[in-house]
């Protein structure tokens, strides 16, 4: 049975209902994880989802971040925020149980600038991610990390590796930590079956034609422990999505698996085990 998992930062998710509505019409996957909805929760479109044939589970805040879990089948166990880590009422992560994969979703801070807060705050955010799933789970188990990483992880993974590199998004610190992160026992699903250049999910709309001319970047990830990677069985990046009236400025990008899987245990109940750790020197600050 194929089991389909969608990452799309959607960039204001009431602005762009009407090009997710094609992609829900065309693609019909089974679970699709939002960034920067931008919307507060009373004010999500949660009927408009439900017409058609999916429940939500979501986190918003008013113009800034939001993250929502989109699934045709139920979404257990679900947990928002890092366990108070994070900046009180920060709407970056949300994560919870779907057909017995556990699905983390994420909209990672940008960082803004090398070595200001901002910066500080999402290197400390991704270091501690680490152990917000060892608290929660094991490798051996069946995970999928998604979302908006706001990191490139390589140098195919940007347009101009040379000129980009030590900029904030493509900067040698935070690629050595997720570089680190993948060594828990994660797999990068896209880069297993596509491995070449060129290929990304994210052109800025500040660049002048930069989509028309590909000057993209790689940002947006589904990686999954081995044993549900080893059930994969292809991903891509719809681009086609970016170039909508009124699109994103990122595309969708999906991941297909053979699931349920002979041999892979599903997810059992989650254990509250996480000890919280101090917040940096940031609180309060939007990023």
């Amino acid at each position: 049975m194929s089991f389909s998992v969608v990452t799309y930062n959607v960039n204001s998710l009431r602005a762009r209902l009407e090009s997710l509505d094609l992609f829900l019409q065309e693609y019909s996957p089974d679970v699709v994880a939002l960034q920067e909805t931008k919307v507060m929760d009373d004010k999500f479109p949660l009927e408009w989802f439900e017409e058609r044939g999916y429940q939500v589970a979501f986190k918003g805040e008013k113009s800034y971040n939001g993250v929502a879990l989109i699934s045709k089948f139920p979404i257990e166990d679900v947990r928002t925020g890092m366990d108070g880590w994070e900046i009180p009422g920060e709407a970056r992560l949300i994560a919870g149980t779907i057909q017995g994969i556990r699905i983390l979703n994420t909209y990672v801070p940008q960082g803004r600038e090398v070595d200001t807060e901002p910066w500080i705050y999402k290197l400390g955010w991704l270091k501690h991610l680490k152990k917000y799933w060892q608290s929660y789970g094991k490798p051996d188990q069946p995970w999928i990390w998604l979302g908006d990483f706001n990191v490139a992880p390589g140098d195919f993974d940007v347009h101009s590796p040379q000129k980009l590199d030590g900029s904030v998004g493509f900067h040698p610190e935070e690629r050595a930590i997720l570089a680190d992160l993948l060594k828990w026992g994660w797999v990068d699903i896209f880069r297993k079956y596509r491995t070449g250049q060129d290929e990304f999910t994210f052109w800025d709309y500040r660049g002048p034609n930069g989509f028309e001319r590909n000057l993209g970047w790689r940002i947006d990830h589904i990686w999954a422990t081995v044993p549900l990677a080893n059930c994969s069985k292809d991903a891509f990046c719809a681009k086609a999505y970016r170039g909508l009236e009124k699109p994103s400025d990122h595309a969708p990008v999906l991941a297909i698996f053979d699931w349920p899987a002979n041999g892979v245990e599903r997810m059992p109940p989650l254990v509250d085990k996480l000890s919280k750790a101090p917040l940096p020197e940031t609180q309060g600050i939007l990023f």
